[in-house]
């Protein structure tokens, strides 16, 4: 089987966090199947203009929007930041809305937080309204992470480890589905 090119995308603002922890704990436990490239550099992109999102887009943007493009899958894992998703990972998902980019593909949503359930909700929302393709079985809420992942980024909390692994069969299994084709319009008369 020819392994799946993945991108992973931290919503964390540190450098440090868990959620970055978690990408880097998939692609060691995965690395036979996926090339996961992990982007945990959201605060380089530009902030959203909506006069630039069709015309003149920054290269950054040009550059991000064909990595997703390419991507067989996409894992984002995210904390909740004051009850939302970070504003990083909203400016990002915004320099996409205007494109097809999400349509169809296959996505993997974590949220791991202290709380994290308002975000989470937020955030599959807002993958429905960009068109991905998930599952309850390719979203994962993990609650008060930091007694779950250690500051040496490993998951301690045995079940947590179980869900993560799960959350993974299931990812595969949605990326092995093929892509649902909308039934063409007859023209009107």
């Amino acid at each position: 089987m020819e392994k799946k090119n993945i991108i992973g995308v931290c919503g964390s603002a540190s450098r440090n966090s868990a959620n970055l922890s978690i990408l880097k704990w998939i692609s060691e436990l995965e690395k036979s199947d996926f090339n996961l490239e992990i982007i945990d550099t959201l605060i380089n992109l530009p902030h959203f203009e909506t006069e630039l999102t069709d015309e003149n887009v920054p290269k950054k943007i040009v550059d991000f929007r064909n990595k997703i493009a390419k991507a067989d899958g996409i894992i984002i894992s995210t904390p909740e930041y004051v009850f939302s998703i970070p504003s990083g990972l909203k400016n990002m998902i915004e320099w996409c809305v205007s494109t097809t980019i999400f349509s169809d593909k296959p996505i993997g949503i974590i949220t791991a937080s202290a709380s994290g359930i308002k975000g989470h909700e937020e955030l599959k929302l807002i993958m429905e309204t960009v068109q991905t393709k998930f599952t309850d079985d390719t979203t994962l809420l993990i609650q008060g992470v930091k007694g779950k992942v250690d500051k040496e980024g490993e998951i301690i909390n045995k079940n947590t480890e179980i869900e993560l692994r799960k959350f993974i069969q299931s990812f595969k299994t949605l990326m092995e589905k093929p892509a649902t084709i909308a039934p063409m319009k007859s023209p009107s008369p």
